[in-house]
C-alpha cells in the first residue's frame, strides 16, 4: 500500500496500516523534502539578490572661513588621495580645491566645507558654503588678477557645476581615475 494515498486520518492515528519503521522512513522522507525546498528557496533567494557594494569612500571636513583654509584643504587632498592610492590625480585636485576654496572666500561668508568622494571611476571634490547665488564665468583681460578659477575648473575637470544646498551652494568637478587605482581605493 502507497503511504501517501492513505486516508489522512489513518497516516497520522494508530490505525495506519504501515508497520513502524515504514512510518519512520515516511517522516524522514518527509522531513529531507522540506529541507531541500527551504535549502532551494535561499539559494534563490541569494541568487536573485545583488551582492552589496562597499561604500564608496568618502572624507569630508569643516574649514574655516579664512585664508589659512586653502593650504590645509590642499593638504586635506593630498594626504586623502594618498591614502587612497590615487596620488596621480593630487597635483589637479589640489589645485582645482584651492581654487574653489578661495572662490567661497572672496564670494561667501560662513563655514566651508570640503568633502571627496570616489565612486564609479571618478574622484568628485565638493566644496560648501553659505552663498546661495550659482558661480558664473566672467571674461578676464589679460591684466586682471582673478577670475580664471572657474575657466581652469573647465579646462582640467572632466565635469563641473554647482548645487543649491539647504546652507547655500555646493560646487563640484569630477576627475577620472583609472581603474587600478580604483581598485586599491575600494
Amino acid at each position: 500500500m502507497n503511504p501517501f494515498s492513505a486516508p489522512a486520518d489513518r497516516r497520522a492515528g494508530t490505525l495506519c496500516p504501515l508497520a513502524p519503521a515504514e512510518v519512520l522512513s515516511v517522516n524522514r522522507y518527509a522531513r529531507f523534502r522540506h529541507r531541500l525546498r527551504r535549502t532551494v528557496i535561499q539559494l534563490g533567494e541569494r541568487v536573485a539578490r545583488p551582492p552589496e557594494e562597499p561604500p564608496a569612500p568618502e572624507a569630508s571636513w569643516p574649514l574655516p572661513p579664512e585664508p589659512r583654509s586653502v593650504p590645509r584643504a590642499r593638504r586635506l587632498v593630498r594626504a586623502r588621495l594618498a591614502e587612497w592610492g590615487l596620488e596621480e590625480q593630487s597635483e589637479v585636485a589640489e589645485l582645482l580645491v584651492s581654487e574653489l576654496v578661495t572662490n567661497a572666500l572672496d564670494h561667501a561668508r560662513g563655514a566651508i566645507r570640503l568633502t571627496l568622494r570616489c565612486q564609479d571611476g571618478l574622484l568628485r571634490c565638493e566644496v560648501e558654503d553659505a552663498h546661495p547665488a550659482a558661480p558664473r564665468m566672467r571674461r578676464a583681460r589679460d591684466d586682471d588678477e582673478s577670475g580664471r578659477g572657474l575657466y581652469m575648473l573647465d579646462l582640467l575637470a572632466c565635469c563641473w557645476g554647482s548645487a543649491r544646498t539647504p546652507a547655500g551652494k555646493a560646487v563640484w568637478f569630477e576627475l577620472p581615475v583609472d581603474a587600478l587605482s580604483e581598485d586599491r581605493v575600494a
